[in-house]
């Protein structure tokens, strides 16, 4: 039953705070500040049993147990089954109520529930002090608490107008702490989905680059130096393979919330580059390699430092070889520093960075920007989650440099 599974520690409460408010009720019925109620003594318990019953339980439906409380607080009020002087603990069930309803429903819905039972509760108040009141006898005692219907009905305004600020609070920050954590979640979900962006497009972009340029030389030279062609179909083959085991890396990301070191296949890292190098050479660039390692990067930060290189290397295969190409990689106890500088196209003239042939379409290579495609995009980004620093451009002469300086976290390396 849906009833029983709302009942709860937070209905157990409810119910203690009710029978606590039922036994303060009946006694106030009971021995009255002022002049009795005309009904039976022993019908101050029924009495104060009905009126906190709403109290019980509020969290169940709170828009109709607040109707409810109400009207049974202005019924006991006006039939005159409540103590004069101490009218407005009767509605102190409503107030908890109407707390609920301000910290579950829409504030234009709280705010009618608000001026409803206030709106109700003077008017019970005035007809009892009207009506009931001149009926009832005079105490044999003083009054230490001479009734005073203003300042009943201020207390029950005071107490209405508490518990629906109380609430309203309670659901603003409800509601701002739900925003707060679908912006986190949107904002971590966008971040994931940039991360694995950026690792397929360094994985597919250096692979199908070097699988283009073997496909080329295999195609002119397949009839008159047909074991270069087969050389060069074996390391498309090789690169199909390992591209395919890095993409379904990836993509196992998409199924799990491993980071890019636990992935089902080894992740690249500064081991590797060497082979990276390789494989640009055996697209036609000379590659000078150079790895200054004096400290052990970490593992995300050498996967980084890994897929800067392999887009630098992508981009100079792409737009530039074949050519001469120098990478450094320089990694110290505070940073790794990268820098990849090409000489631009061995054939044709040198020329300046903004113009000519030297990076242009002119040699059936696309242009390359200082701007920056989708690769030098990528770079900027692993840089900058690192707090680095990345600058990418033409030389002054010829050819392209790219330099990217990566601080390890905290300063320390492992």
């Amino acid at each position: 039953m849906e009833w029983a599974r709302r009942i709860g520690r937070k209905g157990v409460a409810d119910a203690t705070v009710a029978v606590a408010l039922a036994l303060v009720i009946a006694y106030a019925i009971v021995d009255p500040p002022g002049p009795s109620s005309p009904w039976p003594a022993w019908s101050a318990w029924p009495v104060a049993a009905a009126v906190s019953l709403p109290a019980a339980v509020r969290r169940l439906r709170p828009r109709a147990v607040l109707v409810l409380a109400c009207a049974t607080a202005v019924l006991a009020t006006v039939t005159g089954a409540v103590a004069a002087g101490m009218i407005w603990l009767t509605f102190v069930p409503a107030v908890l109520v109407l707390y609920q309803v301000a910290a579950t429903v829409t504030v234009a819905w709280s705010v009618t529930g608000l001026v409803t039972c206030a709106f109700a509760a003077a008017a019970a108040v005035l007809i009892f002090y009207d009506q009931v009141l001149p009926g009832l006898p005079s105490p044999v005692s003083p009054s230490e608490l001479p009734p005073y219907w203003p300042v009943e009905i201020g207390a029950v305004c005071v107490f209405l107008a508490a518990g629906w600020a109380v609430g309203t609070v309670v659901r603003w920050k409800r509601d701002t702490t739900a925003r707060l954590v679908r912006h986190l979640s949107e904002a971590a979900v966008a971040d994931e989905r940039r991360r694995i962006a950026r690792e397929l497009h360094d994985v597919i972009g250096h692979s199908m680059s070097l699988i283009a340029v073997k496909a080329t030389v295999a195609n002119h030279v397949a009839d008159a130096r047909p074991q270069e062609a087969r050389a060069a179909l074996s390391v498309i083959e090789r690169t199909s393979r390992d591209t395919l085991a890095e993409i379904h890396r990836v993509l196992g990301l998409l199924r799990s919330d491993g980071d890019l070191a636990e992935g089902p296949v080894p992740v690249p890292g500064i081991a590797d580059l060497p082979e990276l190098a390789a494989h640009a050479r055996a697209a036609g660039v000379e590659v000078d390699l150079t790895v200054r390692e004096e400290a052990r990067l970490p593992p995300a930060l050498a996967v980084s430092v890994y897929r800067i290189v392999q887009q630098a290397l992508t981009n100079v295969i792409t737009h530039a070889g074949p050519t001469r190409c120098s990478v450094t990689v320089d990694i110290d106890e505070r940073a790794a520093a990268i820098e990849i500088v090409d000489d631009g196209p061995l054939h044709g003239p040198a020329h300046g960075p903004a113009h000519g042939p030297a990076h242009g379409p002119a040699h059936g290579r696309p242009p390359r920007a200082e701007g920056g495609g989708h690769g030098l995009i990528g770079m900027r980004e692993r840089v900058k989650l690192y707090g680095g620093s990345f600058s990418a451009g033409f030389r002054p002469d010829r050819g392209f440099r790219v330099t990217a300086r990566l601080p390890c976290e905290n300063g320390t390396m492992t």
